[in-house]
């Protein structure tokens, strides 16, 4: 088969780095990619979102199959695109349709899905600019914390948790008039504050049945011990220690179950991830967000822990024969950190050399924003590379991971010194 992968990210390399270990991937392109894709693969200077030159290179280069990373295109239909052309329609497309990109396209959309399927989440409202002064009215009724989500795309950031009513308050009417996230903000969910342990739970489905993946826990703030700005994720483990086989299913039955049953109540075609966020509020998950794509750095330690070919899972997917694909999982632990650059997430500069790239043993470096030029790799991002290693526990796999840290260097290189220590 010839496959085309879309994105750039240190998600898609996982993705390229297990696509290519199978013996059904002939060739595979990846669109943008990275210097890491660049090394395994073939990378092809497109847009994710340029769905015309996607249809040129992918009829130019007799393309079997596409694989979605990111969010945008699948908000942007690219999954109806290729089902509505008479020249593409026999592709398989791997990522949900538009409407079920909806899921994580609209918070909103979201919230209506899990209530209407009783699947447990936060009280929730929400508001638009005309109805700002009704926003301020409903913070009012709540506890702080007071949470405030953008209902549209705000790459990972158009989250607000605020201690502070009259600050809340402030904040809802900066994002519903003074448009803080853009289009992202021009409707804001509000929704009660949950206090718990957050953790991802990945799953892969036809639409029919789903296979559930490893679970893993990412670091979202950019400072040690939870501190700081939010950032696209810091870090990761897989598997989450704290997820005994009672809390899997209750996960399974109340919350992946009906979701997945929800989209065929709904008419809803996904074939494609669906990344589960959650909360483990005193034993008792309850969601707190979908994203209609594996999560970025969790597919770094997800993707390494999978014994399955990632190729005939994405066929089964395809074909809607999930149910007949045994799911091999490595037992071992898997760990990431995420090295940044300098001033990320607010502002940082691009084109530092990378070194020591070779010295790496033991681990698997995947790029994230990086990029080649005249056979120097060099940053090209925020979030630059993601150090995965494996462990008989995590804390032998982080080890690892930061023993390698300390071969790499480029100019102001940062990250958190504390992935996992929360869990200990």
């Amino acid at each position: 088969m010839t496959i085309l992968l879309l994105g750039s990210g240190g998600r898609e390399h996982a993705f390229a780095w297990k696509m290519i270990q199978s013996p059904l991937c002939d060739q595979l392109f990846v669109a943008p990619g990275n210097a890491g894709t660049a090394a395994i693969a073939t990378n092809v200077n497109i847009s994710p979102t340029d769905f015309d030159a996607i249809k040129t290179l992918v009829l130019q280069e007799n393309i079997t199959m596409v694989v979605v990373g990111p969010e945008d295109p699948l908000v942007k239909g690219i999954f109806d695109f290729f089902k509505n052309d008479d020249k593409l329609s026999h592709i398989p497309v791997i990522g949900p349709s538009k409407t079920g990109a909806q899921l994580e396209g609209s918070k909103e959309f979201a919230k209506e899905f899990l209530v209407k399927h009783n699947i447990p989440t936060a009280a929730y409202d929400s508001f638009t600019a005309e109805t700002v002064e009704q926003g301020c009215d409903f913070l009012a009724t709540l506890k702080a914390p007071y949470v405030l989500k953008a209902d549209g795309l705000a790459a990972g950031k158009g989250v607000l948790i605020i201690h502070d009513l009259a600050e809340a308050k402030e904040e809802l009417r900066n994002m519903l008039v003074g448009q803080k996230f853009g289009a992202a903000s021009t409707k804001v969910v509000i929704e009660e504050f949950l206090d718990g342990i957050e953790l991802s739970c990945f799953v892969l489905t036809d639409g029919k049945t789903y296979k559930i993946l490893p679970t893993a826990k990412d670091y979202k703030r950019i400072g040690e011990g939870d501190t700081g700005l939010n950032t696209g994720g810091m870090g990761a483990v897989s598997p989450v220690p704290y997820v005994d086989a009672v809390l899997m299913e209750k996960i399974e039955s109340r919350i992946v179950k009906p979701t997945i049953e929800g989209f065929q109540k709904d008419g809803i075609e996904y074939k494609g991830f669906v990344f589960i966020g959650l909360i483990n509020v005193n034993n008792e998950p309850i969601v707190i967000e979908y994203n209609v794509r594996m999560g970025d750095p969790e597919t770094e330690v997800v993707v390494p822990r999978l014994k399955t070919d990632l190729v005939e899972l994405f066929l089964a997917v395809a074909n809607e024969k999930l149910d007949e694909i045994t799911l091999e999982i490595d037992e071992r632990s898997a760990t990431t950190v995420m090295l940044v650059s300098g001033g990320y997430p607010e502002d940082y500069e691009k084109g530092k050399v990378i070194t020591g790239l070779e010295n790496v043993t033991d681990s698997i470096v995947f790029h994230a924003g990086t990029k080649l030029e005249n056979n120097e790799v060099l940053t090209n991002g925020g979030r630059v590379l993601a150090i995965t290693s494996y462990g008989n526990d995590f804390q032998e796999a982080i080890k690892k991971s930061y023993q390698n840290i300390d071969k790499l260097h480029f100019d102001k290189m940062n990250f958190r010194k504390d992935i996992g220590n929360d869990l200990l």
